[in-house]
């Protein structure tokens, strides 16, 4: 029997409308670069990316078509998030954090036919300009400086647009939205994102339990928007109405903080190593700083508890969830049970500190080192792996990657191990001891001992995570040289510099005569961190 309801597809092009037509009074605030701020409403939001997505049809972008977008957190960049796929191509963002010959690698392998730029990113644009083939390239003025030889100004393109538009005819399971992960195991993977994923996603993002967000709120969303679509916010506050603030390149704390107490945010995301600096600011300054009722949603790695409590002792509420390029951003929510909260503050901290409950709509499980679905009690570990509607079940040109995916394709393996306890809440037990995760970025430890032991005169080396304040992690280089002499950290950073970006290099390294070795003469990265005093 068939229902008798409509089947409307899920659109992001009904989250435009819906901003535009219900809140065209709300603002929106970007800072600048000069730390100057842009004001304009969803009103005009909507017109703006309107007439992107007329140009782009205009320029030739066909159903499909990537456009990538190498911005900070701005006006331009949200009118770019809904006028791509407005027009039926896809928003792929690129990580400006990584070195140019990886962006470089990552445009060319996502077909990328048009780029969106700030100004102010156009000389990391032309580290990789002549390894791509980028038809057209948008430069969002800032400056107000000319636009560059064989670029074209994004506000005389948009200018351009009659206002007369149609969306592009489209599925619901069509692709939107793309982002790479960051090569954490080989080459970058591509995620693809469709039209109905996200708007799932936004919806569950919503709810009282998760993001918990509304027209009443104003939102701050610190993490990039080249992270995992901005953890869904620029979808989610434009779908419910939310006045949005965009930071533009300027995260430091003082700027962060200013943003929020002259803007009156009430939600604020982004990762650890962001809130560590700002505790330490309120800390320092307590009557500075008046934020009454910002909620802080923290994710990326962990945050520990006791920052969480800091919060707390300013008033300030601090949630985290736990998520990843493959699950489209946010895929727990975040809120304790009352069950929890009976027990006590201590009690409700300790919840805090977890990742949350699997989001409605997914589902998780835990799968030990025989194969079976371990219980959930909160103490049996294993690997965590989840499926659902905004979870990919592929990679972008990558033939099936059977380690990715269990029972044929139905689970995603996170590779993170994980416990799960009887009222739902995630615990992050461990993770892939190959893996750093700095300020929320991962760095592939097998990448930067290839690179090091390029070096003509070392022989060996390996990468650990240690601890890092304020990073969460940092890597760690343990080297030893063909003469079994050390040599000066600033020659091996050097040479690194040419493949990564520096925020990627070794904080130190440590020079020995020999690095142990597992029964099959691997690298023992367990006796290492043994050996310098690592935990796990």
């Amino acid at each position: 029997m068939q229902s008798t309801m409509m089947g409307a597809p899920l659109m992001i092009d009904h989250l435009l409308d819906r901003a535009g037509k219900v809140f065209p009074q709300v603002e929106v605030v970007s800072q600048r670069p000069d730390r100057s701020r842009h004001r304009y409403t969803y009103g005009e939001f909507h017109q703006r990316a309107r007439a992107l997505a007329e140009m782009l049809v205009n320029a030739g972008l066909k159903p499909g078509d990537r456009v990538a977008t190498l911005m900070w957190n701005n006006y331009a960049h949200l009118e770019a998030y809904y006028g791509i796929p407005a027009a039926g191509g896809v928003t792929h963002t690129l990580n400006l954090r990584l070195h140019a010959d990886e962006i470089a690698w990552i445009v060319n392998h996502a077909e990328d036919r048009f780029l969106i730029v700030d100004d102010v990113l156009l000389p990391l644009y032309e580290q990789f300009r002549e390894q791509v083939n980028l038809e057209r390239v948008l430069v969002v003025p800032f400056s107000g400086e000319d636009v560059p030889p064989g670029m074209e100004s994004y506000e005389e393109f948009i200018g351009g647009a009659s206002g007369d538009f149609s969306y592009v005819e489209k599925e619901e399971t069509d692709a939107a939205a793309m982002c790479y992960t960051s090569g954490t195991t080989g080459r970058p993977k591509g995620v693809i994102y469709s039209h109905r994923s996200i708007c799932i996603q936004a919806l569950a993002a919503a709810l009282p339990d998760a993001i918990n967000l509304s027209f009443r709120d104003t939102a701050l969303p610190v993490v990039p928007m080249f992270h995992a679509n901005g953890w869904t916010l620029p979808y989610t506050a434009a779908m419910v109405g939310a006045r949005q603030v965009l930071p533009g390149p300027h995260l430091d704390t003082e700027s962060l903080l200013r943003l929020c107490q002259e803007e009156r945010v009430t939600l604020t995301a982004g990762v650890p190593a962001i809130w560590l600096g700002v505790l330490q600011a309120l800390d320092a300054e307590p009557e500075r700083w008046k934020l009454p009722g910002l909620r802080v949603l923290s994710g990326g790695s962990a945050i520990p508890e006791s920052a969480i409590r800091g919060f707390d002792r300013h008033g300030l509420k601090v949630s985290q969830g736990w998520g990843m390029t493959e699950t489209q951003s946010l895929a727990t929510t975040l809120d304790v049970r009352p069950e929890t909260s009976a027990q006590g503050r201590d009690a409700e901290f300790a919840c805090r500190a977890r990742m949350g409950i699997i989001s409605p709509m997914l589902e998780a499980r835990i799968i030990d080192d025989n194969g079976n679905e371990a219980p959930w009690d909160g103490e049996s570990v294993g690997e965590l792996q989840v499926r659902g509607p905004w979870v990919t079940a592929s990679y972008h040109k990558v033939p099936v990657a059977e380690d990715k995916f269990a029972d044929n394709g139905e689970w995603l393996r996170t590779g993170d191990v994980a416990t799960i306890d009887p009222l739902g809440y995630l615990r992050l037990v461990d993770r892939t001891k190959d893996l750093i995760k700095s300020g929320g970025e991962w760095i592939s430890s097998v990448e930067l001992e290839n690179a090091i032991m390029s070096h003509p005169q070392v022989s060996e080396a390996t990468v650990i995570a240690v601890p890092h304040e304020k990073w969460g992690e940092r890597p760690l280089a343990v080297v030893v040289t063909r003469s079994g002499e050390p040599l000066e950290k600033a020659t091996l950073d050097a040479f690194l510099e040419k493949r990564f970006a520096r925020w990627m290099l070794p904080d130190d390294y440590i020079f020995t005569d020999e690095i142990p070795k597992t029964s099959t003469g691997k690298f023992s990265k367990k006796t290492v961190r043994e050996q310098f005093g690592v935990q796990g």
